[in-house]
């Protein structure tokens, strides 16, 4: 079928590049040409302007989970300008500005779909990064189904956007889940790309929110990202025992579960967010875990339905990610940065090349 019996625009890019590592081995990213899968009539074709930087990313380009495909383009949390769109593309129009995350693609039709929980699919959903022919948007376009590009709020500007499409979206979805009413205690553990977000999303839900991290260089932040409380990690597990109704872990390095669990509350809840490389690993005391009737949960970004909400209470409420912007030609640096653990607290790279 002819081109432009897909697209309704005339934007026929035969060619994409983006800055690609070809191996588990390499470190620094370089440009790469392909050809792109053709415009589908169900796809976006997107004009990237920003892109936050994920430690995921990280971890994807080192293979430190074992399921990176190459060559390897980073970029889950996108954003840009609908530049061209298939046939069947009816919600979205030529300049709209929308964002792109973890989830490429989902089977639509199971039990976990049909709820929108599209991050649960039961056949397995498809990421934006992975996969042959799957790639991110460390590239000046990017083609994707329509259906998983999400309208930004006018409120938020690009830059604030692009983290709450990974980030954001992953603390949000299960605070939205266990807060049940305003009031509970919620303890945000570790202060950096995640925990920020956390701090801010459960004080917008009503909650008592703690922000707990290692060093207390912190507090003067925390406070101002609207934190009741801060402690640090040392204080918060001699003083906090059976206090929290909710633990979100958003630390990035290993803790003692065992003694986190601790600080919940009778049928408490400790959300663990990210997962570490090397194949990090869990022990908790199992009777604390049934007398406490204690429940220890994961998270993994979030359905369609949970990433309208986000977005939407992120630009009602005004929370906003802290960045530093660099632009994409500098991904490199910017990458050295979040392996130091330097940042504060999200890098977002702005598009510079064509």
């Amino acid at each position: 079928m002819s081109a432009h019996k897909h697209s309704s625009s005339a934007a026929g890019h035969k060619k994409f590049r983006g800055y690609a590592v070809q191996s588990a081995t390499e470190k620094k990213f370089e440009l790469w040409e392909y050809e792109p899968r053709p415009l589908g009539p169900k796809d976006v074709e997107v004009r990237v302007t920003h892109n936050g930087l994920c430690g995921t990313d990280l971890h994807c380009r080192d293979n430190d989970w074992g399921v990176t495909t190459y060559p390897f383009i980073p970029g889950h949390e996108v954003v840009g300008v609908v530049e061209a769109k298939g046939t069947d593309v009816t919600r979205l129009e030529i300049g709209d500005r929308v964002g792109f995350g973890w989830i490429k693609d989902s089977c639509r039709s199971c039990t976990a779909c049909l709820r929108g929980n599209e991050n649960l699919c039961e056949p397995g959903y498809t990421p934006l990064i992975l996969g042959e022919g799957n790639y991110g948007g460390f590239q000046p376009r990017i083609r994707a189904p329509a259906d998983f590009a999400y309208k930004l709020p006018d409120a938020l500007t690009s830059a604030d956007a692009a983290p709450l499409l990974c980030a954001g979206i992953t603390v949000y979805a299960p605070l939205r889940k266990f807060i049940k009413h305003a009031g509970m205690r919620v303890a945000v553990l570790g202060i950096g790309g995640l925990g920020h977000l956390g701090v801010q999303f459960a004080a917008a839900m009503g909650a008592e929110v703690t922000a707990i991290a290692r060093q207390a260089d912190k507090a003067k932040e925390a406070k101002a990202l609207h934190a009741d409380a801060f402690l640090t990690t040392d204080v918060a597990l001699e003083k906090r025992k059976g206090y929290f109704d909710i633990i979100l872990n958003t630390a990035s390095g290993a803790v003692d579960t065992a003694a986190v669990l601790g600080m919940l509350r009778a049928d408490g809840v400790l959300v663990q967010c990210g997962i570490p490389g090397g194949g990090a690993q869990i022990t908790v005391p199992l009777q604390d875990v049934v007398f406490g009737q204690k429940t220890i949960a994961g998270s993994v970004v979030g359905g369609r339905a949970d990433m309208e909400d986000c977005l939407a209470l992120a630009a009602a409420k005004g929370i906003r990610p802290m960045v530093e912007v660099y632009k994409l030609s500098e991904v490199n640096a910017a990458m050295d940065r979040v392996h130091a653990g330097t940042v504060r607290y999200r890098i977002v790279l702005e598009t510079d090349i064509e």
